[in-house]
Parts: structure tokens; C-alpha cells; sequence
């Protein structure tokens, strides 16, 4: 892959998304979508965040190794699995402009019905991590990111700063394993996309490890105040993006 001006621009957007995908735990491919777009349309950009999307989570699952909650991991990949692959089927069927647009306001959505579910003191069993992992499974099968509607159900786990950001990212790494292979199957991916994704992935991962020292420094309410910031940008953005397309 041949380095232009417009790889160094990405190259940069990346290490910043990877900083600011480190500190919150998502957010780093929505920064990513519409430069990719721009650049290389939507049909690449997909299988493009899904590569970069399993460095990001390689990184951050190597970063807080020992924070990790595997139980919550094996359940939540266990059930999302088999649905990732049946989105990504479903994917080639559905209007995808649609699908987007509900995402967005959903996410949107997600800020109230997060601060409602910790004023009621909501807590997610082990078994509901199952459910809640087919269920965003299959949205991620379709859509190019899902990682913000995690948040809240992770956190009503009780999982925070390291321990959540390491528990997500292994989790949403069988995700999008299991996606790669699946758009390999039916032809999506080709040598431009993983040049891409691996070059976008080490950028990220040169932010991610920048991150760390802000993670262990960030008060609880901070945290989540800096997640609800990404929720809402993240939400206006696919519903920006879903218009535009």
C-alpha cells in the first residue's frame, strides 16, 4: 500500500481515536467512518473497521489484561457468535440506511435510559449478559459499529474503568473475528482492506497505549460523563451519515 498524504491524515486521526477509544472503551471507529467513507466508500469502509476493530480490541484486551471478567466474556461471546453471523447474512437483505437511523437514535436514547437504570439501581445478571450479547451481536453483523450500546449493560454489571474497558473489548473481540471471517466468506474483503484495516489498526494501537495513564487517573463520575459525551456524538454522527449517504 502506497503511502499518500491521505494515509498520513488518517494515520493521525487514528492515534487520536485510539486515545480517545482507550479512555471510554468505543468511539474510535465512529471517528474513523467518515474519513473512510470519503475516501473509500462505504461498501470498503465495512470490512476496513471491522480489521481495525480487532487490532482495537486486541490492544485494549492486552492493555488491562488482569482486569478482565472472562465469565462475562464467555457467556456474552458465547450467545453473539451465532448471531454476528446471521446479521452479516441479513446485512446483504436489509436496507441499511434504515437500520442506521434507528442505531442512531437509539444511542441517543441510551444516555436517559442509562441514568434512569442507575437511579433505579438496575443490575445485570450474568445470564442477561448472554442476551444482551446475541442481541448486539446481530446489530453488529449489520452495521459497521455497535460498541457505544454496550455500555450501559457493562456497566449495570458493575464493571468500570479497566475492568470494563478490558471486559468489553475482549467480548466485542469474538464479535468481530467472527465478522472478519464471515465477510471473507461472501467476498467482501480483499487485500486493500486488510492493508488498511492493519494500517489504521497500528495507529489506533499507538493511541490506546497513551491512554492508559488518563484511564487510572479519571474519577468514576468523570468516566461515565466522558462516555455519555461519545454516546450522544456517536449517535448524531450515524444519523448525519445515514442522511447523507
Amino acid at each position: 500500500m502506497e503511502v499518500t498524504a491521505i494515509h498520513l491524515i488518517l494515520g493521525l486521526l487514528g492515534i487520536g481515536a485510539g486515545l480517545l477509544g482507550g479512555l471510554i472503551g468505543f468511539g474510535t471507529t465512529i471517528i474513523l467512518m467518515p474519513p473512510l467513507v470519503y475516501v473509500h466508500g462505504s461498501m470498503l469502509t465495512i470490512p476496513i473497521i471491522a480489521i481495525t476493530a480487532i487490532i482495537i480490541n486486541l490492544t485494549r484486551v492486552f492493555i488491562w489484561w488482569r482486569s478482565i471478567n472472562w465469565k462475562v466474556c464467555g457467556v456474552y461471546s458465547a450467545c453473539a457468535i451465532p448471531t454476528v453471523i446471521l446479521g452479516a447474512n441479513t446485512l446483504i437483505l436489509m436496507n441499511q440506511r434504515v437500520i442506521e437511523i434507528v442505531l442512531g437514535i437509539f444511542l441517543l436514547l441510551l444516555i436517559p435510559i442509562r441514568r434512569w437504570m442507575r437511579r433505579q439501581q438496575v443490575v445485570v445478571a450474568l445470564w442477561q449478559m448472554g442476551l444482551v450479547g446475541a442481541g448486539i451481536g446481530y446489530l453488529t453483523g449489520i452495521v459497521a459499529t455497535t460498541g457505544a450500546i454496550n455500555t450501559p449493560f457493562f456497566l449495570a454489571f458493575g464493571l468500570t474503568k479497566g475492568a470494563y474497558l478490558g471486559t468489553e473489548a475482549a467480548s466485542s473481540l469474538s464479535i468481530f473475528l467472527t465478522k472478519a471471517v464471515v465477510f471473507h466468506e461472501l467476498g467482501v474483503i480483499d487485500q486493500a482492506a486488510i492493508l488498511e484495516g492493519l494500517f489504521l489498526g497500528v495507529c489506533v494501537f499507538i493511541g490506546s497505549l497513551l491512554s492508559k495513564r488518563f484511564v487510572l487517573k479519571m474519577h468514576g463520575e468523570q468516566f461515565i460523563q466522558m462516555m455519555e459525551c461519545v454516546i450522544a456524538i456517536s449517535g448524531i454522527a450515524i444519523l448525519v451519515m445515514s442522511i447523507l449517504r
